[in-house]
């Protein structure tokens, strides 16, 4: 008997998040951290699970203990880990984080001499699975290096020509632009990369910054139109705090002010948007409401100091809409 589809497959970094537990503090001066599960498509991962989706991540892991807490914290989430596999050459990442609320947050990631998650070889990827998956997640830092690169893009590919001639999947393919320049081999690669990305993509999420690299254009609406014209159904540019701006193929439009919040670490606010909105593009709700839902996850995660625990229930993100605000009391799980 055939398995049902995963609700969310995403694909691309993991590692372990050492937060620091003083905020305010230089990260020489810190005394205690945090240890969390990180990396942006796996908390993509956690979040949408948090909101009853059945999710799973293609990634890898050193073979080392740090990997082996990734696998029980993904297990913890509800996170499929099936296809979490381990290499021998390289350690698990480690990635720290200076807190100083409410806009800087430096970030220091430890991926040398390579992560692990830039050694996803196309051969191991399982294509049915991502073919039949009701929505897949892939980011820029996929492409920032062999064999990752070719790997994401054959499975960008693999969506697009669906599971026979002319069954492209209903469901939504996102890439998350996710420009990150020190995680690449040559910077300057990206743009065309992320074109040739963009043409099997249905959806495509990223900021101002990460949509210059894209497509040149960093106004939000012509950025927005230029991700449209490179091929994708929806757009959707994040502006910080001016809010969100998502614009459709078929000319609708939608925009979310940011909801107020005491921000602690906005680091995960974007991963907790990316969960949401899967989880709101799958249930078919109208582009207002999707962007509104997203917008607020966001909001409540950047008011709370890690990513993936951190990770709202539904129940919390009704709660932050109906008060218009994201300082919001954490629910026990």
């Amino acid at each position: 008997m055939r398995a049902e589809p995963y609700d969310l497959i995403t694909m691309g970094r993991i590692g372990v998040d050492l937060y620091p537990l003083q905020i305010g503090v230089p990260l020489a001066r810190v005394e205690s951290f945090g240890k969390f599960l990180g990396g942006s498509p796996s908390n993509v991962a956690v979040a949408a699970a948090r909101l009853g989706r059945r999710t799973a991540v293609i990634t890898r892991t050193g073979a080392d203990p740090f990997g082996e807490y990734l696998h029980q914290e993904l297990r913890a989430f509800g996170v499929d880990d099936r296809w979490v596999t381990a290499v021998e050459a390289y350690p698990t990442p480690l990635t720290f984080c200076e807190i100083f609320p409410p806009d800087d947050f430096p970030i220091h990631f430890y991926r040398q001499p390579k992560a692990p998650d830039l050694e996803i070889h196309p051969s191991e990827l399982d294509l049915a699975a991502i073919r039949s998956a009701r929505a897949f997640w892939v980011t820029g830092t996929g492409l920032s290096a062999e064999p990752s690169r070719e790997s994401t893009l054959a499975a960008l590919r693999a969506r697009a020509a669906g599971q026979g001639p002319g069954e492209a999947p209903e469901g939504p393919t996102v890439l998350d632009l996710d420009w990150r320049p020190a995680l690449w081999d040559d910077p300057g690669e990206a743009p065309a990369l992320y074109r040739a990305a963009l043409g099997s993509a249905t959806v495509a999420v990223g900021n101002l910054d990460e949509c210059e690299i894209a497509t040149g254009e960093r106004e939000p609406h012509a950025a927005a139109r230029a991700l449209l014209d490179a091929g994708v159904r929806v757009a959707v540019v994040k502006q910080g705090p001016k809010g969100v701006l998502a614009l459709t193929a078929d000319g609708e439009s939608a925009e979310a002010e940011p909801l107020p919040v005491e921000v602690v670490n906005g680091l995960g606010a974007g991963d907790a948007f990316g969960g949401a909105l899967a989880h709101g593009l799958l249930a078919g709700w109208d582009l207002d409401r999707v962007i509104r839902y997203a917008n607020a996850a966001g909001a409540i995660v950047a008011g709370r100091l890690a990513c993936s625990p951190a990770m709202p229930y539904d129940d919390e993100i009704a709660l932050a809409l109906a008060a218009g605000t994201g300082s919001i009391p954490k629910r026990t799980p």
